[in-house]
């Protein structure tokens, strides 16, 4: 839960290097949809919020997941090096490496129920993340989709669009193997 938070609490961070890249208006217009979603705005908590209140109910406190200090080196490094590649790629790869979002919707829907199921004990309102991201998700996927395939007009682009989706597997995978790592020792 810890380590998954790091990797949400960057999210707009990463977001935000790719919408000053952005090179339309309207495209950063919608862009910015996706931070807000996730830091929120005055009145309106997003979902770093929601993310906190589900660390909550599963009895992490606040402060230890804001510290961020027990985090695990291997996800710290798996994630700031997606950021940094956001930072340092050009926005047509930054934006195709969050494609993986493409398999998510089904994903939410399946882990909102399987956790309602086999741990009765999380509070409902622990899961508001998810299911605000069943209707923020889609509109994120659309986007994504519109730009890429818009503009990812060349077998080179198309190349390096790849690359960048196989990159962010990457970063997921080294997720799950270092907390698979730590916590199978036993």
């Amino acid at each position: 839960m810890r380590n998954r938070f790091y990797y949400q609490v960057n999210l707009p961070v990463k977001d935000a290097f790719i919408l000053t890249k952005l090179p339309g208006r309207d495209d950063r217009r919608r862009w910015i949809q996706r931070i807000i979603d996730h830091d929120g705005r005055t009145g309106d908590e997003g979902g770093i919020e929601k993310w906190i209140r589900l660390g909550e109910a599963v009895g992490l406190a606040r402060q230890e997941l804001l510290d961020g200090e027990s985090v695990l080196p291997g996800v710290r490094f798996a994630v700031d090096a997606y950021v940094d590649f956001c930072r340092r790629k050009p926005w047509l790869e930054s934006v195709a490496s969050a494609l993986t979002e493409l398999f998510a919707p089904d994903l939410l829907s399946k882990r909102i129920s399987d956790v309602e199921r086999h741990y009765p004990w999380i509070a409902s309102d622990g899961l508001e993340y998810f299911r605000a991201r069943l209707t923020q998700q889609p509109k994120d996927i659309a986007h994504l989709l519109e730009l890429v395939i818009e503009n990812a007009t060349s077998r080179e682009q198309q190349d390096a669009c790849m690359r960048a989706l196989e990159f962010k597997c990457d970063v997921l995978w080294s997720l799950l193997d270092a907390v698979q790592l730590e916590y199978s020792k036993s």
